[in-house]
Parts: structure tokens; C-alpha cells; sequence
């Protein structure tokens, strides 16, 4: 299976199993009444919204370049996360505004074994799902994967803050706990939104790839072996999977047009077999010394990298 299939078939099982845990929890939070299986099913239904949201940005962000996206679609990705990022902040703020009107009004719980029971399944189930989308979003390094992989993250912890609640009240007449417990839980939600929001953000500004990935290319091009000299203004930015890099090489200017792109094409190769999603534009440039050495004495050492 290929790694564009993976993430296809990854966010297939993500809408699965956000409209199995919807129509679970909502079911039940109706006969309980209770405002924290409401609010956790809230979640799933936007759960639904955003895996559907990722299946069509995945597919579309796997599609080749063409002549209206020449850098590929790669941003379709970058799209889906912040449209995810919006979608949680909407929810975090109905489940604040909905605990406090019932903290306010005061709402009686019934059937709450039920309750408890749904929360458990739901926790083990955003469980299982979080840990296998955290995979092969690794795997592909897609941004919107890892986006749906933390909301499913997120809902483990809420389940069981939310479940424990529930099991408080069963033993202590303390209704208020459940919006309570619910508020924090909103409050949560607003705060990994806004990490979806920066995180996203970068993609859209074009701000450069992280430092570990910098060095590895700077590595990859300072361990390349032949005619190369040196190399200067490389830049890097990500849309998406795609990890898109440019730079300049010297070369020997004794070289011929096939020879600097041979090595221009080795090290692209080289490139992109070590770092996942790489996307490589080298320019070359002849070396500048007006006293050449001759091609056989042209190396890095000369005068930091120009012959």
C-alpha cells in the first residue's frame, strides 16, 4: 500500500468512527440528559465534519501538479487544519455557553450507568483511533492527520474527565460537577484550537521548515561527493506532506551542461530518498575565480567553497 493510499484509507476509518461514537453518545445524552455525553457528542458530530473535511483535502492534496498548481496541492492539507482549527473553537465556545446557562438554570440527571458506560466505550474507541491516525500521520507527515489525531486525542482525556464527573454524581448529590466539569473541557478545547491555528498558519506564511530538517539538508548537500564547490540561499517552506527546499550550487565552470546536471539531479535524488515529501529546486552556478586552478584542484576547500 502506498503512503498516499495509507492516508486515504486512514482518514476512511476516522469518519467511521466519528459517526459511530456520534450517533452513540447523542442517543444518550438525550435519555440522560446529561450536558457532558451532549457535549462529548457535540464533539463527535464535528469529529464527522472535519474527517470529511480531511478525507477531501488528503485526496485532493495527493492529486499531481498541473498547470493551475504548478507547486502541486499540497495546501489542501494546510486548509483542512484550519478549517478543523475553527470547526473546535466553535464547539469549545457552544459547550462554555451551554454549561453555564445550565450551571444557571440547574438541569436534573437521570440514567447517568449509561452515561458512564458510553463515555468508556467512547474513550477506548478515541483511543485506539488517535493511536493509529498518530502513525500514519508520521508515516506520510501529513499536517492534516496530525490535526484529526489530536482531536481524537482530545477526546480521550475529556471522556474520562467527563465519565469521572459522572460516576461523582452517582455517589454525591453534587449536579453541578457535570457543567462544571464541561466548561473545563471547553476551555481545553479553545486552547488546542488555537494551536491547530498557529501551527497552520505557518504553512500559510511560508515560514521555514524546522531546524532538525534544515540541518539534515545541509548535511545531505555538504556529504554530496564530485565537482560540487559550494552552495548558498537555501530556502524552505511546507504545503502540507510536501517539504519544499531551493538553493544554489557552485560548480566548476570547466564542467560541462550534462556533467552540472548530473550532479544536480544526484543530489535531488539523494534529497528526496532521505527526507519524506521532499520537493527540490537546484539552481547552478559556475564558480567566479578568475585564475582557475583547473578542474582537478576545483574542491570545497578553495577559498570556502568557490575555486
Amino acid at each position: 500500500m502506498t503512503l498516499s493510499e495509507r492516508k486515504v484509507n486512514a482518514a476512511r476509518y476516522s469518519i467511521a468512527t466519528a459517526c459511530t461514537l456520534a450517533l452513540l453518545k447523542l442517543v444518550t445524552g438525550i435519555l440522560t440528559g446529561s450536558m457532558a455525553v451532549i457535549a462529548s457528542a457535540v464533539d463527535s458530530l464535528l469529529d464527522i465534519l472535519m474527517s470529511g473535511v480531511n478525507y477531501f483535502a488528503i485526496r485532493q492534496a495527493e492529486q499531481p501538479a498541473d498547470e493551475s498548481h504548478p507547486f502541486g496541492h499540497g495546501k489542501y492539507e494546510t486548509l483542512a487544519t484550519l478549517i478543523q482549527a475553527l470547526v473546535i473553537a466553535l464547539s469549545g465556545g457552544w459547550i462554555i455557553f451551554e454549561s453555564i446557562r445550565r450551571l444557571a438554570a440547574g438541569v436534573a440527571l437521570t440514567r447517568l450507568g449509561e452515561g458512564i458506560v458510553v463515555l468508556g466505550i467512547s474513550t477506548v474507541a478515541s483511543w485506539a483511533i488517535s493511536r493509529y491516525l498518530r502513525r500514519v500521520a508520521s508515516q506520510t507527515d501529513s499536517s492534516a492527520l496530525k490535526a484529526d489525531s489530536l482531536h481524537f486525542s482530545m477526546d480521550v482525556y475529556t471522556n474520562l474527565a467527563l465519565g469521572l464527573g459522572l460516576v461523582v454524581i452517582t455517589f454525591v448529590d453534587l449536579p453541578w460537577i457535570d457543567p462544571a466539569l464541561s466548561i473545563l473541557v471547553g476551555i481545553y478545547i479553545l486552547y488546542e484550537a488555537l494551536k491547530l491555528v498557529r501551527d497552520g498558519l505557518k504553512d500559510v506564511l511560508d515560514e521555514e521548515l524546522p531546524e532538525p530538517i534544515k540541518d539534515e539538508i545541509t548535511r545531505l548537500i555538504e556529504a554530496h561527493q564530485g565537482d560540487l564547490i559550494g552552495y548558498h540561499n537555501l530556502r524552505t517552506r511546507r504545503a502540507g506532506s510536501q517539504k519544499i527546499m531551493d538553493f544554489h550550487l557552485t560548480v566548476c565552470k570547466h564542467l560541462t551542461v550534462d556533467e552540472a546536471h548530473q550532479i544536480s539531479d544526484h543530489l535531488e535524488n539523494r534529497i528526496q530518498d532521505e527526507i519524506l515529501g521532499a520537493d527540490v529546486t537546484i539552481h547552478i552556478e559556475p564558480c567566479q575565480r578568475q585564475e582557475c586552478p583547473g578542474r582537478e584542484a576545483c574542491h570545497p576547500e578553495t577559498e570556502k567553497g568557490r575555486c
